[in-house]
């Protein structure tokens, strides 16, 4: 089943369920899409194969295990300290996420630690490989876990999807194949 036939209006009505309740039985989300349990099952086990859940995840308060400090620390390295940095940054269990970026700087993490001591010694180690600046986090302003899902109906339909509603074939290279004007007669 392609992408555009799982994210149907069902599709994205159980991806807007899940978000608001993750632990949602079958029986539940499926009086919520007026599927039955087996049939949500289904469904959302096919979205789980095309790796549009990705997985089910615990939100954990870091302040309640004591990690009371984040921050973002922008990386300058180049050449082989950038591969081998690369490598090194995933054994760091404090850096939380780490991005390839634009700009100046080649790299962005999000680190969170239980002190600035901590997060003294870890730019330290940073500085083995490049150039770190680091800003401290001093509140969240935005976070956000779910994805509207109103501006994909639009993407879903005009991807996905003919004029007429009817399925449109993907290429290998995920382009839209345009039918010959003979075959749409």
């Amino acid at each position: 089943m392609e992408n555009g036939s799982i994210l149907d209006t069902i599709g994205l009505k159980l991806l807007a369920e899940l978000q608001k309740n993750p632990r949602a039985s079958y029986a539940e989300l499926g009086r919520q899409v007026g599927l039955s349990p087996s049939a949500t099952a289904e469904r959302v086990r096919r979205l789980e194969d095309a790796k549009i859940i990705k997985g089910y995840r615990l939100d954990i308060d870091p302040a309640a295990l004591g990690y009371t400090v984040t921050a973002h620390i922008r990386m300058v390295c180049d050449g082989e300290r950038y591969r081998q940095f690369t490598q090194f940054v995933k054994t760091l269990d404090a850096v939380r996420e780490c991005d390839h970026v634009t700009g100046g700087d080649a790299l962005m993490m999000k680190v969170i630690v239980c002190s600035i001591e901590e997060l003294e010694n870890l730019i330290m180690k940073l500085l083995n490989y490049g150039v770190p600046t680091t800003s401290l986090v001093l509140s969240q302003t935005v976070v956000r876990h779910e994805f509207n899902l109103e501006p994909q109906k639009a993407s879903v339909k005009g991807r996905w999807q003919a004029e007429d509603g009817s399925p449109v074939k993907l290429n290998a290279a995920g382009l839209r194949e345009e039918r010959s004007r003979s075959a749409q007669l």
